[in-house]
């Protein structure tokens, strides 16, 4: 008799190895114009199966309760970190409003139609309502990620008056009732992302910025100010929720954005995209115990015309690292491309595959390259199903097998409207992309597309990705329970 456990897969390899194919995919979606449109963002699932009569459709659109949430980044109430728990069960979405600070709990028993299960409220829009978020003196919900203790931790990016402020809500599994912040003593300036690792008693967290500047949109003079956008990776201790050490990455490395461990659950190092420069750094644990970081790829700027600034930078975004932690990958969504990277050696990665999905620098667009760097160039716009493919490559998320990138183009409602405000328009699209996990390099498919522009209630902008079996940036992975914790020896 098979012994029962908990959600995910034992390991990263069991996953990658035999982990089921995604059928479904659930993505958010949101009104970019919630004040000309009362429509409320909602949580998409979309058919991924080739087999299915309603294949690369949406089948069912789950709607959150009030207008104007800005739905982000979402994850759920337990992951492969409770695999060795057989009372742990995956079985509830939770999604931050990135705007609005409430945060809503979708039961997914049913797996094709979310049903929300409670509403943790802020009233900011509702005075009736009685701030349950902002009460702990946090705002701008952005990860969430489970953790082995039965708790769920979400990230924050600012305090009640827009301020930078990076600290974590904690959330219990089984009443969904928020137990406080999570930090101990001095908070990060800043916050963003975050990933843990027990093995070596660590959670290293990332930056972006101060709400109050980000959220009225992009403005090019703040970008190179510290006081505003944060460049630190911020080092925890995760038995102590002490902050024990931050790693300044200096001008290169401004807003240090998504961050992600290698899966391997004793790897003492990952990598970090900087969306200001379109760096990479890889951080690593040092000999002495303590943290460092390095770049280890850098995306030219390119000198224009035809453009807010004289200067365009790629614009990372988005990175993600394949489940056998052979593959690197990450977006330019200004420049338009997707890439790959194979870091067999992580602190050296090879550029093997490399993609255009749109972007900024078109031939039929208004922007002239005036000096190009990686000679490039300016690329032919790309259409799928007779669809032009418009904004560039932002949410990523990859298949456990690491066969199929699925990638989507919207990044935040403001800045896409500054960017690319044909989006909010026509409407985002999600696109796959097969990868050759051999040698690399990425092939679109030409016969896969949604098309956002399309939904019943106008178009939307499609964000964060997720399978309902745990992905490569939801779920984490913990050493063997005898191991010895190599941080203590």
């Amino acid at each position: 008799m098979a012994t029962k456990t908990g959600p995910g897969y034992k390991t990263p390899m069991d996953a990658y190895h035999s982990g089921n194919r995604e059928k479904i995919l659930y993505v958010v979606c949101i009104n970019p114009e919630p004040k000309k449109r009362l429509t409320p963002d909602y949580l998409a699932v979309i058919d991924v199966d080739p087999s299915s009569p309603t294949y690369s459709q949406v089948i069912n659109r789950t709607y959150m309760k009030y207008v104007g949430d800005e739905l982000h980044h979402f994850g759920w109430n337990s992951c492969s970190s409770c695999y060795s728990d057989p009372s742990k069960k995956r079985n509830r979405i939770i999604i931050p409003g990135f705007v609005s600070d409430r945060i809503y709990i979708l039961n997914v028993d049913n797996l094709q139609a979310p049903v929300i299960e409670k509403i943790v409220r802020n009233c900011r829009s509702f005075a009736n309502f009685y701030e349950e978020v902002r009460k702990h003196g946090i705002t701008t919900m952005h990860t969430t990620h489970c953790s082995p203790n039965g708790e769920i931790l979400i990230s924050s990016m600012g305090d009640n008056d827009g301020n930078g402020k990076g600290e974590f809500l904690v959330i219990d599994e089984h009443s969904l009732k928020i137990k406080g912040t999570w930090t101990n003593g001095q908070r990060a300036k800043f916050g963003y992302d975050f990933w843990y690792q027990p093995h070596y008693d660590v959670m290293i967290s990332s930056e972006w910025g101060a709400p109050r500047s980000f959220k009225c949109g992009f403005c090019p003079e703040h970008l190179d100010k510290p006081e505003i956008y944060g460049r630190c990776l911020n080092v925890f201790s995760w038995s102590k929720h002490k902050l024990i050490q931050t790693i300044d990455l200096g001008l290169e490395g401004s807003t240090p954005l998504e961050i992600r461990f290698l899966h391997d659950p004793k790897a003492d190092q990952g990598f970090v995209g900087c969306g200001r420069y379109s760096n990479i750094f890889r951080f690593f644990r040092k000999p002495d115990n303590s943290w460092d970081a390095e770049k280890v790829i850098s995306v030219p700027l390119k000198k224009v015309e035809g453009f807010d600034t004289p200067e365009i930078s790629g614009m990372t975004t988005d990175i993600l690292i394949s489940m056998d932690d052979k593959y690197l990958y990450f977006n330019n969504w200004l420049h338009g491309d997707v890439r790959q990277y194979d870091i067999t050696n992580p602190s050296k990665p090879k550029l093997v595959g490399q993609l255009f999905l749109g972007g900024k620098l078109l031939k039929d667009g208004p922007i002239k390259i005036i000096e190009d760097p990686d000679n490039k160039g300016l690329q032919d716009p790309v259409f799928v199903k007779g669809r032009r493919l418009l904004g560039g490559p932002q949410m990523m998320q990859l298949s456990l097998d690491g066969k199929r990138l699925y990638i989507s183009t919207a990044l935040f409602s403001p800045w896409d409207h500054q960017f690319y405000p044909e989006t909010v328009t026509a409407g985002s699209t999600l696109v796959k992309i097969d990868v050759n996990t051999e040698t690399g390099g990425l092939t679109l498919d030409l016969n896969f597309l949604i098309d956002f522009g399309k939904e019943p209630d106008g178009s939307y902008l499609a964000h964060e990705i997720r399978y309902p079996g745990g992905d490569c940036t939801s779920d984490i992975y913990l050493a063997e329970p005898n191991s010895s914790c190599c941080s203590r020896k």
